[in-house]
């Protein structure tokens, strides 16, 4: 994407999943498969995340499955995130994301959030 002009990259969105009705032994959507999102998406979000911004130079987005936790995408090179499914649960879930990067870094004496991004010690 990036060599194409991509000005930046964003990852990562929903996996590919199905559900499967075993009493009717029919697929419980009508597409037989489709989007799966939210919390149980994040670890393979954050290593796609750290694994895309060591290989890129423009600015990398971060996403999927933050409810909580979004300064750990930053750590991991996310240049910002996003929140998406959380919203449908929390109404206030990107104001409580913001919060909670805000205490981290007031907690962790981060003066500027910026200083987070690709900060992970491997």
């Amino acid at each position: 994407a990036e060599a194409a002009g991509a000005d930046g990259i964003s990852l990562i969105n929903t996996l590919l999943g199905m559900a499967v009705d075993a009493r009717t032994r029919r697929p419980k959507l009508a597409r037989v498969v489709g989007g799966y999102s939210g919390p149980a998406v994040k670890p393979v979000a954050l290593r796609m995340v750290w694994q895309v911004a060591q290989a890129v130079s423009v600015p990398v987005l971060g996403m999927g499955g933050i409810s909580t936790g979004a300064v750990e995408f930053m750590l991991a090179g996310a240049t910002a995130v996003a929140v998406g499914t959380a919203n449908f649960v929390n109404p206030t879930a990107t104001v409580d994301v913001i919060d909670g990067i805000i205490d981290y870094c007031e907690s962790q004496g981060v003066k500027d959030v910026n200083e987070l991004i690709g900060a992970l010690q491997c």
